[in-house]
């Protein structure tokens, strides 16, 4: 048997025509012979970890296998594959004396990337390595196209997003960074089921854009002859449940942003928004650190991790520092001391902070910590006392009407949740709505919509209630550390690829 390994450099468009080809003769091969290329059910009994974990019970017994062949290679009458599933990947032994003439010549058929199924008896080889003596091969599907060369196709990024499923067959830890996004959010689902929280579905679709400052796309229902907005947030319609009579209520599902594409952002999302009638925002930040801190222990084993080189501790209880206190602490600007926008201006002025000129004190002092104080809080950390500018539906602080009962986590200095003490004043908030609305009549276009339909819900009366957002997206980057949201998310948006580029 001649070494038939397949493993192709970076190719040009010829030599990938040319191993196009070839393995297409492969499949007219193995149709002449009457083998179905692209086969039908096949019923396994493991999968290769469990083969690998197991062998103590399951040396000299037969399994059934299936998966991708990641690697063959072999000489004379025997050879080896390396055949790849879910779980992991396992060393198949093929002996022509053990699956005969017929099936042996099946083997030369073979190429890096079919799908096989497989049969044979666990076994260890003379190197001590657990393997399966295949009795029995089956073809399931032949694959046509060559997979990208081991150390330069999936180093390109456009390939890894835009063509994921090559990204997933070749790098195991992408797989298995999906697994654990996968399992937090199963935990998530589990941790709020057992504290009594109901899941729960809203509108994707929303007449009127609210819940979050943030552009919205834009779609029009034909029937209905009306515009209509891909959904910001949630938090509107869930909170009409709450004044509805539920208590404690979440929905984990997408929301859409028409911003701008970075590392830490994505038109759409996941984000995972609850409320908890009468409960507060002191309640609502507990239960964030309890939530993300159980959600890691479940599925890494830990609160420890390490992101992007630095250990972080998600143990509660978090940091709590006030927004104003963060500023002074890193910029040096005291707005405790500040009472007009002149100052607050000249302020920001000193230290070079770009602000808008709508921008109220609370604003600026907004703007100020965001470039100044976020890249800071690399351990978990609770900023609290968020201006009442730009906090249209949190309550406002009973020592200052200025500010609110809003906080934000922020973990290496990323913000991962946000929540507050919800205003369930329907007089206060159709003041700051009003208020919202002129700020997007002067330019603001991320400003808040007028929603009457909101304010008249809160007029039947909302109990005090405690609300939260927690960016998943954000939260599987930690767990996982990856670096790109792209890399938690399967199919995350690219530009339009331009055809000069090949």
């Amino acid at each position: 048997m001649t070494d038939i390994n397949i493993q192709p450099a970076e190719q040009t468009g010829e030599e990938l025509n040319e191993l196009m080809q070839a393995r297409r003769d492969k499949l007219a091969a193995i149709i002449d012979k009457g083998i179905e290329p692209f086969g039908r059910h096949y019923e396994t009994t493991h999968h290769a970890q469990e083969v690998l974990d197991n062998f103590n019970e399951l040396e000299g017994t037969q399994v059934r296998v299936a998966g991708r062949i990641m690697a063959i290679r072999g000489h004379g009458k025997a050879g080896f594959a390396n055949l790849r599933d879910m779980s992991g990947q396992i060393q198949l032994y093929l002996r022509q004396d053990v699956l005969g003439d017929e099936a042996y010549d099946l083997v030369h058929q073979f190429d890096m990337g079919d799908i096989i199924g497989a049969e044979g008896t666990v076994f260890r080889t003379r190197t001590g390595e657990i393997s399966i003596k295949a009795t029995t091969v089956v073809f399931l599907t032949k694959a046509l196209r060559p997979l990208p060369e081991k150390w330069h196709g999936l180093k390109d990024v456009e390939i890894r997003y835009r063509q994921r499923y090559l990204d997933l067959i070749v790098n195991p830890d992408v797989q298995r960074a999906f697994l654990v996004r996968s399992r937090m959010i199963q935990s998530l689902r589990r941790t709020l089921d057992a504290r009594g929280f109901l899941e729960v579905e809203t509108p994707m679709m929303h007449a009127i854009a609210g819940g979050a400052a943030a552009k919205p796309f834009v779609t029009h229902h034909n029937a209905l002859d009306m515009k209509l907005y891909m959904r910001i947030a949630p938090e509107l319609y869930l909170k009409r449940l709450i004044v509805g009579g539920f208590e404690k209520i979440y929905e984990l599902n997408r929301v859409f942003r028409n911003e701008g594409i970075s590392i830490k952002h994505n038109p759409e999302f996941t984000l995972l928004e609850l409320y908890q009638a009468f409960a507060d925002y002191d309640a609502v930040m507990k239960l964030t650190e309890e939530v993300i801190a159980s959600v890691a222990q479940e599925v890494l084993g830990t609160t420890q991790i390490t992101y992007q080189g630095q250990a972080i501790d998600l143990t509660p209880p978090w940091r709590r520092i006030s927004m104003s206190e963060a500023v002074k602490q890193y910029s040096g600007i005291d707005f405790a001391t500040i009472h007009t926008l002149e100052e607050a201006r000249k302020a920001a002025d000193s230290i070079g902070v770009h602000y808008e000129p709508g921008h109220g004190i609370g604003g600026i002092l907004n703007v100020v910590f965001e470039e100044k104080a976020e890249a800071h809080l690399v351990q978990p950390t609770f900023i609290v006392r968020y201006p009442t500018e730009i906090s249209p539906l949190a309550k406002r602080c009973q020592d200052d009407p200025d500010y609110t009962d809003r906080f934000e986590g922020f973990i290496f200095g990323r913000e991962i949740a946000n929540g507050f003490s919800e205003l369930n004043d329907p007089i206060d908030q159709r003041e700051r709505f009003l208020g919202q609305v002129a700020q997007r009549e002067s330019g603001d276009s991320e400003a808040h919509m007028m929603d009457e339909d909101f304010v008249t819900a809160l007029e039947y009366g909302m109990p005090p209630t405690g609300g939260l957002g927690i960016g998943i997206d954000r939260l599987a980057m930690f767990l996982t550390d990856s670096y790109s949201i792209r890399d938690v998310i399967l199919f995350p948006h690219m530009r339009h690829r331009d055809p000069s580029e090949g």
